[in-house]
C-alpha cells in the first residue's frame, strides 16, 4: 500500500507545510537525509498551546506530539515533492514538551508523535529518538518534534 493510502485509510489530511517563522528553513536535504525542523503541535484550529501537567492533559499533549507528527509528515511530502513512497527509514525524532513543575511522562508524551509514524510508514517508521521537557516552546505550543528521515 502507498503511503497516501496509508494516510487515507487512516484519516489523515495532509495541512500545508508550515513556513519559517524566524531565519531557517522547514527543510534541509543532504545526501540520502531529510532534517525537518521543529514542527509544533499546530493546526487550523489553532493547535495546542499550554503547560503540560499544568492546563494541559498528557493525554491532550499526546495528540499535540501526533499534531506534530502530521506536520513534519506535511514538511517531508513537500521535501519529497510529494512522492512520500521514497521514504526508507524515520532515523530520529526529538520531542519537546513545554512542562509544568513536577510533570516527569514525557517519553508517553512523545509516543504521539512515534505511534504515528509507525502507523503510517510500518517498520520503517521505528526510530531512535530524545523526549525532552523543556519550560517554554515558540508562541506557546506544548509540543514540539523534529525529525531525520532517510529517503531515495
Amino acid at each position: 500500500m502507498s503511503i497516501n493510502a496509508r494516510l487515507t485509510e487512516l484519516g489523515i489530511d495532509l495541512p500545508a507545510p508550515a513556513g519559517a517563522v524566524a531565519n531557517y528553513v522547514p527543510f534541509v536535504r543532504t545526501g540520502n537525509l531529510v532534517h525537518i525542523s521543529g514542527q509544533l503541535s499546530n493546526d487550523a484550529s489553532g493547535g495546542l498551546k499550554g503547560t503540560v501537567g499544568e492546563d494541559v492533559t498528557p493525554e491532550q499533549a499526546a495528540a499535540g506530539a501526533r499534531l506534530c507528527g502530521i506536520n513534519l509528515i506535511a514538511q517531508l511530502n513537500a521535501a519529497l515533492d510529494g512522492d512520500l513512497d521514497r521514504v526508507v527509514r524515520v532515523v530520529k525524532l526529538g520531542g519537546f514538551v513545554q512542562a509544568g513543575p513536577g510533570f516527569t511522562a514525557i517519553p508517553a508524551v512523545i509516543n504521539g508523535c512515534s505511534d504515528l509514524m509507525v502507523e503510517v510508514f510500518g517498520d520503517a517508521g521505528r526510530h531512535a529518538r530524545s523526549a525532552v521537557g523543556v519550560y517554554q516552546l515558540p508562541l506557546g505550543f506544548a509540543v514540539e518534534v523534529d525529525a531525520i528521515v532517510e529517503v531515495r
